[in-house]
């Protein structure tokens, strides 16, 4: 495939902090290319940078050293006119404005375009609602008034409300319940391959990793280690894939990914 096909490519990246005078290298010639309609997760072990790598997708962070380019153009230019909508984010948790209501949350981002009718946006806010599986009743809630699970599916909505071809999720089932969490991934599958979407996720959950993923990344000792579809990583021989795979609740999950139905 070539770098032309990538929604996302990353050449030798390096990032790093610098706390109390001593600079902290993050990240070390790191490369990764992400190719339209996959689902990528990206995983490692605590401080390894998975989330600055995300937000250097996002253009919220500039690396040290190296070139990140999205769709095309370095991410620095998503921050210009229009830019912004060709990628979606969903936070962790939620990031949900609470002085807004359900509809106001999902409208924010066409609202701030200041171009469309307001009857046009709100029309569009209530078919993102329908399409994460929420009812037009909800429009009129505060976060206040959601579930975890719901909080999750507003978020999606704003995500998706400017159609981006691409989308990052940060843990996106972090403080779900166990049938929350099975009911977000069948939601994220539905959407992934209906919409066409390319979906770049970091995350810990094993379940979830194995529920969605099209192909791993693993980042360790500062860069990938290991980029592949999920069995050859698995496989991969490194301490840190060995543990966070092969350990108990790694196997756990593998064995209810092998006895769930065909195409779950």
């Amino acid at each position: 495939m070539s770098r032309a096909d990538n929604m996302v490519q990353i050449d030798h990246l390096w990032s790093a902090f610098r706390t109390r005078g001593v600079k902290s290298v993050i990240h070390q010639d790191l490369s990764l290319q992400i190719a339209k309609g996959e689902f990528l997760s990206v995983v490692g072990g605590s401080g390894s940078g998975k989330t600055v790598l995300l937000r250097q997708i996002l253009g919220l962070e500039t690396p040290m050293r190296g070139a990140v380019n999205v769709l095309g153009h370095p991410a620095s230019e998503l921050g210009q006119a229009g830019a912004a909508s060709r990628v979606g984010m969903l936070f962790q948790h939620g990031a949900l404005f609470s002085a807004f209501t359900v509809l106001d949350n999902i409208a924010f981002p066409l609202r701030e375009l200041r171009t469309l009718p307001h009857e046009l946006i709100r029309d569009a806010a209530l078919v993102k609602l329908q399409m994460v599986g929420l009812e037009p009743s909800h429009a009129h809630k505060m976060p206040s008034d959601l579930s975890g699970g719901m909080v999750k599916r507003v978020a999606l909505a704003r995500a998706l409300i400017m159609d981006p071809p691409l989308l990052l999720l940060d843990e996106p089932t972090a403080g779900l319940d166990p049938d929350s969490a099975d009911a977000f991934c069948t939601l994220l599958r539905e959407l992934h391959q209906e919409l066409g979407l390319t979906i770049v996720m970091v995350t810990h959950d094993l379940d979830t990793i194995f529920a969605l993923s099209t192909r791993i990344a693993v980042v360790a000792d500062k860069h990938v280690i290991v980029d592949a579809a999920p069995q050859d990583v698995i496989d991969f021989p490194h301490p840190f894939v060995h543990d966070f795979f092969r350990g108990g609740r790694g196997l756990r999950a593998m064995e209810v990914l092998q006895d769930a139905p065909e195409g779950v």
